[in-house]
């Protein structure tokens, strides 16, 4: 097969300075929920095939950061008095983890890493500009203290 980028991945790259000025409360709480759950989510899928070992254990380290971010926003928007639905995963988003159940092998693997870049960078412009613009001081804390380890897996992919 060949390798390939998916069209979605565009699409979140263009989504990025959107996501870097949301504002409200209840919308970063589900842009971040959805972030965590597009992680885990691919994550998990990636880790019923892959054979490469760094693809392996980066994964098995996403699902765990990204079960402690939710928690920590979770925890967050409770504090603060922000309700908010279960995460549901953006079009954008759905479209990817179609785009990696339809790929195999080594093909998925190089997908699940572009796909990693791409929505690392739309998390961290997320988590980066609630800290600084954010109204709710718990959300902010939180965010602020997500930015440096969304972060560190932007710069664990740029090695992969």
């Amino acid at each position: 097969m060949k390798s390939f980028v998916p069209v979605a991945a565009f699409a979140m790259i263009a989504a990025v300075p959107a996501t870097a000025q949301v504002t409200s409360p209840g919308a970063f709480v589900a842009a971040a929920g959805a972030s965590d759950l597009y992680e885990k989510t691919s994550s998990q899928l990636v880790l019923q095939s892959t054979r490469d070992p760094k693809v392996r254990s980066f994964a098995q380290m996403m699902v765990r950061d990204h079960n402690q971010s939710t928690a920590m926003v979770k925890a967050a928007a409770a504090r603060a008095g922000v309700r908010s639905a279960p995460p549901k995963l953006m079009p954008a988003q759905a479209q990817m983890v179609a785009d990696l159940r339809r790929a195999s092998g080594a093909d998925r693997d190089r997908a699940y890493v572009t796909q990693q870049r791409t929505a690392h960078d739309q998390a961290l412009a997320l988590h980066q500009g609630y800290a600084a613009n954010g109204t709710a001081a718990p959300l902010k804390a939180a965010a602020a203290k997500i930015a440096p380890v969304v972060q560190h897996h932007i710069e664990m992919l740029s090695s992969m």
